[in-house]
């Protein structure tokens, strides 16, 4: 497979590391390979090559923040965009891992539909383009006879997506609810431990779970992606961001979380997707709900079928190794499909 990378943040060098370590074992095992024959990135350069980049090049200047000791070699292009990349070069699948953008979407969505009027399979860690156009995507993948995977967007490389539309193949899904946002269950974690939600958000912010600006997290935006992208993917809906009533835990304190405790419960930011709708609150769970149990910040999915019942996945819903990891993930599917 020849692929174009947009963005080369944690995600991207995430993905490249694995492909770099485990290319070996990938090639023997699973008849898997793939080259990185474009990088576009915002702040570090472009890089093209028709016969692949080299990773390890790429990593180490990328390390340094910029593209510009990436060693030349015809017939080498700095000075392509995505938009070229797409056009004019020779690619089979985009990998979309910039920067979300929860309002518009762009510039990644319109990437995306350029990549498959150009007959490109797409891949996505960017949640945008899949919470606010997934039906139009989807569509026209379809049309086309492409795949488009995004298993990235809500619980990064444990296997949500996968065990909703390909394990649980010829079940019902009722309902999905679930802790998609690591950095809100880590202060709750944290306060029910006796922190203030100050210094939890602090403690948070210290250990990089929390982003200077906290807000797309803790006022439950992240989540409320992340359970648009369930409720139409799921459910076949056409919801938009209005239409989930959103709350946060910026007004739990510490002697709510107290109450919930001495009540044999246990405060969570649970986002929920149905059949005829969703929504994103803090609630306080029994100690019997499986989710109570997962603490710091990790996720967990509880998804309600008519045949088995309840089934709860639970694992890191982000990180650089694991969301890297989802792309390969989708990869090596739209590989075995095709």
């Amino acid at each position: 497979m020849k692929l174009i990378l947009i963005g080369f943040g944690a995600v991207g060098q995430g993905f490249a590391e694995i492909l770099l370590e485990k290319c070996a074992d990938l090639s023997a095992r699973h008849q898997f390979s793939a080259d990185i024959v474009g990088v576009v990135t915002a702040s570090k350069g472009n890089l093209y090559h028709p016969d692949g980049l080299d990773i390890a090049h790429l990593l180490r200047t990328a390390a340094t923040g910029s593209f510009m000791d990436y060693p030349e070699s015809e017939p080498l292009r700095r000075d392509w965009d995505a938009s070229d990349m797409i056009r004019r070069g020779s690619a089979h699948v985009l990998l979309e891992a910039s920067p979300t953008n929860l309002q518009t979407g762009q510039p990644a969505l319109a990437t995306c539909h350029l990549a498959l009027d150009q007959g490109l399979h797409i891949v996505l860690a960017n949640k945008g383009p899949v919470a606010l156009d997934y039906a139009s995507l989807r569509e026209k993948a379809a049309a086309a006879g492409l795949h488009m995977r995004y298993e990235a967007t809500v619980m990064a490389g444990t296997p949500t997506m996968h065990l909703a539309e390909d394990a649980l193949a010829g079940c019902e899904i009722r309902s999905a609810r679930g802790i998609l946002n690591g950095t809100t269950n880590y202060i709750l974690t944290q306060m029910e431990s006796g922190m203030t939600y100050a210094e939890a958000l602090a403690q948070a912010q210290a250990l990089g779970y929390a982003e200077t600006d906290p807000a797309g997290d803790v006022e439950g935006w992240d989540a409320a992606g992340k359970g648009l992208i369930l409720a139409n993917a799921l459910f076949g809906s056409s919801l938009t961001m209005h239409d989930l009533d959103v709350t946060g835990i910026t007004d739990i304190s510490s002697r709510d979380v107290d109450q919930a405790r001495q009540s044999g419960q246990r405060y969570k930011l649970i986002a929920e997707a149905r059949p005829d709708g969703g929504a994103v609150s803090p609630q306080r769970l029994p100690l019997s709900d499986p989710l109570t149990s997962v603490g710091g910040s990790t996720n967990a999915i509880t998804l309600d079928t008519d045949l088995l019942g309840r089934v709860t996945l639970i694992g890191a819903g982000a990180g650089k190794l694991e969301t890297g990891y989802a792309l390969l993930a989708d990869l090596m599917a739209i590989q075995r499909a095709t």
